[in-house]
């Protein structure tokens, strides 16, 4: 899943001004709720409803006020658009391309986001660094936890990623993450549920767990504190009647668009 916003290149990144210091000591992090009313409002910010205790956001938009507030942050591609631009011209060694250097680059076609390159320990440090100053930017800006998204873009990588480099970025973002006091969410990746201890996954953020039958593994990993978004009313029928009373289970439209807007769909179990 891919946040829509309207971001623009700066000099720490694309989308994002350049983070200040934050005082949050590390070991300071705090959990979701476990079995908490959620609303994910990627495509834009709007006031939650009144019984809503956890929202997540992108990292260009403020945490919701008087909640457990989660930071979108695309982590293991890149944003479509200018963003794409900015990764060439400052980080092109970044990009994951199809024969060397030279060759196109590697594109997750659902989203026209290009993949960064996680294979090597050198490449991974240094995609850590420039995510590491957006994960900084959501301690500052006050937000409690971080969701780093496409963790399964290796699977997109017609091989030139496996799992083992997915797992080692992540591990490098969640001890940023962790450093700066935020929680560190899994999202999706079913697969590397197994790996959540090494990496330091401290809840998850799933879409469609119900849809692809995976909400049981999850619970069983994360005692509940799984936050799950479904796009089909079916399967959120069905997710509500068999997980809803143990896990925070929300209905949402695909582009996840803001209350007012044509589209728009919310519910929660």
């Amino acid at each position: 899943m891919t946040v829509l916003c309207g971001c623009s290149p700066t000099a720490d990144g694309p989308s994002g001004a350049r983070p200040t210091a934050t005082s949050a000591a590390p070991g300071t992090v705090r959990l979701p709720p476990a079995d908490a009313v959620f609303d994910y409002q990627l495509g834009g910010a709007y006031p939650p409803r009144d019984d809503v205790r956890v929202v997540s956001r992108d990292r260009t938009a403020q945490p919701a006020e008087g909640r457990y507030s989660v930071c979108y942050v695309n982590a293991f591609q890149t944003q479509p658009g200018a963003a794409v631009g900015w990764w060439r011209h400052h980080h092109p060694e970044l990009l994951l391309h199809e024969d060397g250097d030279d060759g196109p680059l590697v594109i997750d076609e659902d989203w026209d986001e290009p993949l960064l390159d996680v294979s090597t320990s050198a490449r991974r440090a240094a995609a850590a660094e420039v995510v590491g100053r957006w994960i900084d930017g959501c301690a500052t800006a006050g937000f409690d936890a971080v969701e780093a998204d496409n963790l399964d873009s290796y699977e997109r990588s017609g091989g030139r990623l496996d799992a083992d480099d997915a797992a080692a970025f992540a591990r490098l973002l969640a001890r940023r993450a962790h450093a700066r006091g935020l929680a560190f969410a899994q999202k999706n990746t079913a697969g590397l549920l197994g790996e959540r201890d090494r990496i330091g996954f401290d809840f998850a953020v799933t879409e469609e767990c119900a849809r692809y039958r995976e909400c049981d593994r999850y619970l069983t990993a994360y005692d509940g504190r799984v936050l799950d978004i479904e796009y089909r009313t079916q399967d959120f029928t069905t997710g509500c009647r068999h997980w809803g009373d143990r896990l925070s289970l929300t209905l949402r439209d695909r582009d996840v668009r803001p209350e007012g807007e044509h589209g728009y769909v919310y519910r929660h179990c």
